[in-house]
This record gives C-alpha cells, sequence and structure tokens, in this order.
C-alpha cells in the first residue's frame, strides 16, 4: 500500500487487486480489537477442534470480504454515472465531508450501541451464537463479522473518506476501533470518537490542507500517487 494514497476517493485498482489488499487491510486493522473473543473461542474448542478458532476467523474475514466487495461495486457505479461530479474541486470535497459527519452521527444511533455491545462482551457473543463443529466455528465467525460490520461499517466509510490507501489513517481508523471496543469506558468511546469525526468533516470540507497525513486530490504528491496505480 505504500505509495498508493491519492487522498479522498482514492482509485481502488481492479477487483482482485483490490479484494486482495482489502483482505489483509481487515485482518491488521480488526483482529486486534477481535482477539479477546477468538482467544477466548480457542480456548472453549481446544479439546474438540484445534482448527475452529481458524474457521472461526476465516468467516470473520469473509464478512469483511462482502463489505470490500460492495464497496468495489459502489466506487464503480458511482465513476461510471457521475463522470466528474465527484471530482475533489466539484463535489468531492463535500461528500468526502458529509460522509465523516454521517459516520459521527451513526456513533450515537441505537444500532451502533446494540452492535458495539455486542463486540464489547466475547463471553456474552460466544454464549448467544454458539454452534458446534467446524461448520459452527464458521457460521459463528461470519455472525460475529456481521455485527462488527454493523459496529464499525461507518468507520470504514471515513477511510474511504479520507483515504483507503493510507497507513497512516488506516492505523488510526484501527486505532478508534480498538479504542472503541476494549476500553471500560464505552460511552466516553463513542461521544469522543463522534467528536473527532465531526471535527475532522468540518475540516475537511472548510480547510483539508490543516489536517495531518491527508493527501488533497490534485495536489503534486496526489499526482505522483495516481501514477503508480494498478
Amino acid at each position: 500500500m505504500r505509495g498508493m494514497d491519492g487522498g479522498p476517493w482514492t482509485e481502488l485498482g481492479t477487483l482482485g487487486w483490490f479484494l486482495g489488499v482489502w483482505v489483509v487491510m481487515m485482518a491488521a486493522m480488526m483482529f486486534p480489537s477481535v482477539a479477546p473473543t477468538v482467544a477466548l473461542y480457542s480456548r472453549m474448542t481446544r479439546s474438540r477442534s484445534p482448527v475452529a478458532p481458524l474457521l472461526f476467523t476465516s468467516g470473520y474475514l469473509l464478512s469483511w470480504a462482502g463489505i470490500g466487495l460492495l464497496a468495489f461495486i459502489a466506487a464503480d457505479a458511482g465513476e461510471r454515472f457521475s463522470s466528474d461530479a465527484l471530482a475533489w474541486d466539484r463535489a468531492g470535497r463535500w461528500v468526502a465531508g458529509a460522509t465523516l459527519v454521517v459516520a459521527a452521527a451513526y456513533e450515537l444511533t441505537p444500532l451502533k450501541d446494540v452492535c458495539l455491545g455486542k463486540c464489547r462482551s466475547p463471553l456474552g457473543f460466544l454464549i448467544g451464537s454458539w454452534q458446534d463443529g467446524a461448520g459452527g466455528g464458521l457460521k459463528m465467525g461470519l455472525k460475529h463479522g456481521g455485527w462488527c460490520i454493523g459496529c464499525c461499517w461507518a468507520l470504514m466509510a471515513s477511510l474511504f473518506a479520507l483515504g483507503v490507501m493510507s497507513l497512516v489513517w488506516m492505523a488510526f481508523v484501527a486505532g478508534v476501533i480498538a479504542f472503541e471496543k476494549l476500553i471500560p469506558w464505552r460511552r466516553a468511546a463513542t461521544y469522543g470518537t463522534a467528536g473527532v469525526l465531526l471535527v475532522l468533516g468540518v475540516l475537511l470540507v472548510a480547510a483539508p490542507d490543516v489536517i495531518p497525513a491527508l493527501t488533497v486530490p490534485g495536489s503534486g504528491t496526489a499526482s505522483q500517487m495516481s501514477q503508480m496505480s494498478p
């Protein structure tokens, strides 16, 4: 991913290339926060099936791979039908800023709260969703991935609005996800995240140059990055 950051709405390349990068990204970003659930599941299944944790994590990544596919289809459709309407110097900046504001608002919704509760309680999730066998491990991973998607889809949309191929913003979003899921102060996590996203959304529209590590489309750096795209 080094050298691939074109800023907000970075070109995604070919489908196969993007999905490969996306799955690796999801593993890097999500595994720190999902590790407590996988570790507990591993201890609970150790005597029954040593491959069950692998199937669980495979199901989890499969859920996120599906989201990556949908994101690629949406991006491709947007590029085909919007022509240059979403260019940075036209509506692109406003759409990116609005995406961050919507993500901030979602942080405070009941749906976000329910999904976050599932992600923050490994034991509660495993007991409530338990299925035996290898197939059960895969299905549980898919289900846990579904709850995680409900919790984090807006943050992933924010990543696209900031630069989906940026290592800096990928690390930032991964840190926010881990912060929300792992610290004991649940309300502080969600309100703090909402505040940060709101500030970024406003700055992205009003003064994008002041945002650290943001590659502004159309700048010299962004032009060099786009030439390296697959």
